[in-house]
């Protein structure tokens, strides 16, 4: 079109706890590159008073030329301005919903943009808007579904696994936590009080399963269950990458002064997807291995122990990260199994 750009920079909102937008950044000279913003960086002074704010706050496009800037132009404008830009024009690009992104387009040209140029990039704007809706949609809504399902649910129902039935059967590392001494905690503590220390247990087991490449497919109560799926590198680096999540989470109860809690690990097959009624379902795993997992959760808190885990679990682990607890009847199975303690404490497990 006879622009003379050099930078273009895209923003667009997505629904996440943790990020209110994403976008991309292109330069003729550097690959395009995905950029993310916080919420707390919305109440930030990159945010506040910066050309974004004034796109996305009055509709209305913003032109200024950074060779002529002066002390009180924000902070992002002084920065393209050293790097050898010369022109800015911002233009507001609005979806169907209402909802106004920002488009911002640079040159480093002598003369910046001339007039017919800034027409040019005013006219984009619904073409734009046009080309950009679904795909902010659809990351939008897969950035929605791993919030609430975690990131291997979350893209099996991408690919279309939105049927009651839908199910694979696999077989996974599983882990429950659960907090122990829940109900004296929620005799004693005020209802914020309460959540606030749920919300804290939960983030430091979702950020350590996630971390070690699980999945959280439940909160259950004060519990959580995560499960990490036997890959191509087998069952020993699935069991492995388990026993790394939970000592991370040990770890950071320690340093956040978490209320105590009990793991449970088992491996076994599992039915993994979509289970339940017909207008309500639920990605989750069903399997005679999540009932063992349940049942050993039990036998950590009765004896005392922080971390237990299955004989099937310890045979898949160093030999020096376990001692047997003794036999016990486990409820659906016949006779009695194995139990074992785990020591998870940090670097043991390396």
């Amino acid at each position: 079109m006879g622009v003379p750009l050099h930078r273009l920079r895209i923003g667009m909102r997505v629904d996440n706890p943790l990020l209110t937008a994403w976008g991309i950044v292109w330069m003729p000279e550097t690959a395009t590159e995905i950029f993310t913003i916080s919420h707390a960086l919305r109440e930030s002074s990159t945010y506040v008073g910066s050309p974004s704010q004034h796109v996305m706050e009055t509709g209305t496009w913003f032109r200024r030329r950074l060779d002529q800037l002066e002390l009180n132009d924000h902070t992002a404008l002084h920065e393209l301005a050293s790097g050898g830009f010369t022109d800015y024009v911002a233009v507001p690009v609005t979806f169907g919903n209402g909802i106004i992104q920002p488009a911002m387009f640079a040159t480093r040209h002598d003369s910046g943009f001339a007039e017919d140029h800034v027409a040019s990039i005013k006219e984009l704007s619904v073409p734009l808007s046009a080309a950009l809706e679904a795909i902010a949609m659809r990351r939008s809504t897969a950035s929605l579904l791993a919030t609430f399902l975690g990131d291997g649910p979350a893209g099996r129902v991408l690919a279309g696994a939105i049927h009651r039935g839908d199910i694979v059967e696999t077989e996974a590392a599983i882990l429950l936590t659960d907090m122990r001494g829940f109900t004296p905690l929620s005799l004693t503590s005020s209802p914020s009080q309460l959540l606030a220390t749920l919300g804290r247990y939960f983030e430091a087991v979702a950020d350590a399963v996630r971390a070690e490449g699980g999945d959280v497919l439940k909160f259950l109560g004060d519990g959580v269950l995560s499960i990490f799926q036997v890959a191509e590198d087998g069952r020993t680096a699935a069991c492995a990458a388990a026993v790394r999540a939970i000592s991370r989470v040990v770890a950071s109860a320690r340093a956040e002064d978490l209320p105590p809690f009990v793991a449970a690990l088992h491996v076994g097959p599992v039915m993994y997807g979509n289970i339940g009624s017909l207008t309500r379902l639920d990605f989750t795993v069903v399997g005679t291995a999540v009932n063992i997992v349940s049942r050993l959760e039990g036998i950590a808190k009765a004896s005392g122990e922080t971390v237990v885990c299955s004989g099937t679990f310890a045979s898949a682990v160093p030999a020096t990260l376990t001692r047997t607890l003794g036999r016990f009847e486990i409820k659906g199975l016949e006779g009695e199994h194995e139990v074992f303690a785990m020591d998870v404490e940090p670097g043991n497990h390396a």
